[in-house]
């Protein structure tokens, strides 16, 4: 099974980037199933109810997301009915929506995503790792397929939940950082990962946000409106090749195609 995970869509130019390459890599490189991460994707901020339409447009199955999933009201409450579209597992009860999900694939496989959020230089959620044992048996009697968006911060906490669920998932792609990283790798026993997958946004810009924006904060700490950048953008990605079989996985390769 050949999985695609687009790293965070930022604003308009990520959704441009995914709307015009997209497609192309699903007819190319023959994907099974595509997950991407649209927290920032309606504005850098949050995501609305026409943002996750546009993007299942273009070829999206599951939508993951992290910290931003409820910067627009409409998330709330729209999350709540679309099955698709995940938040972290380890919000506490009563959050809405849910952190996993286990879809098939059009040659009938099953696939599961499980969504996690750090806590290292994140909101305080329950214990990623500790929420992950609780979640997995159940995903595991359905689907061998198993891959986990890590939503988080620090490299030192992404590495250490891959080391911890190898063997145990297809895959670990970290995501939040918006800078796509060089470390992929198959672990010893099988599971994928990658610190992070990248950011499927504006080229010219500083983690998606405009330049003079971030410049302009460092030099006086004063509070500021962050805006997307415009312009030149990229789609980031990792393919995943993973033998249904066994469920884990045979590659990983990162991937990043810039559009004018």
């Amino acid at each position: 099974m050949k999985v695609l995970f687009v790293g965070d869509i930022v604003g308009k130019p990520g959704r441009r980037a995914l709307r015009e390459g997209l497609p192309d890599l699903i007819s190319k490189l023959k994907v099974d199933f595509v997950i991407a991460n649209v927290e920032n994707a309606a504005g850098g901020f949050g995501i609305t109810k026409a943002v996750v339409e546009e993007i299942f447009s273009c070829g999206a199955d599951v939508l993951t997301s992290g910290n931003h999933i409820w910067d627009k009201k409409e998330a709330v409450t729209y999350i709540t009915k679309e099955d698709r579209l995940l938040r972290p597992a380890n919000y506490p009860p009563g959050a809405p929506g849910h952190g996993s999900i286990i879809m098939n694939t059009p040659s009938g496989e099953k696939i599961a995503v499980l969504n996690l959020s750090g806590r290292v230089f994140m909101h305080q959620l329950d214990c990623p790792f500790q929420v992950a044992g609780r979640e997995l048996p159940a995903l595991k009697e359905q689907a061998k397929v198993i891959i986990v968006d890590f939503h988080a911060e620090a490299t030192s906490e992404k590495s250490a939940f891959a080391w911890y669920l190898d063997g145990e998932v297809s895959a670990v792609v970290g995501t939040h950082t918006h800078v796509q990283t060089a470390d992929e790798r198959l672990l010893p026993k099988g599971t994928a990962f990658i610190t992070d997958v990248g950011m499927t946004g504006p080229v010219n810009s500083i983690i998606g946000v405009k330049r003079e924006q971030i410049i302009n904060k460092f030099l006086t700490q004063v509070p500021t409106r962050f805006e997307t950048a415009k312009g030149e953008a990229v789609l980031s990605c990792v393919l995943l090749e993973i033998n249904t079989g066994t469920g884990m996985a045979a590659s990983i390769q990162r991937l990043q195609i810039t559009f004018p």
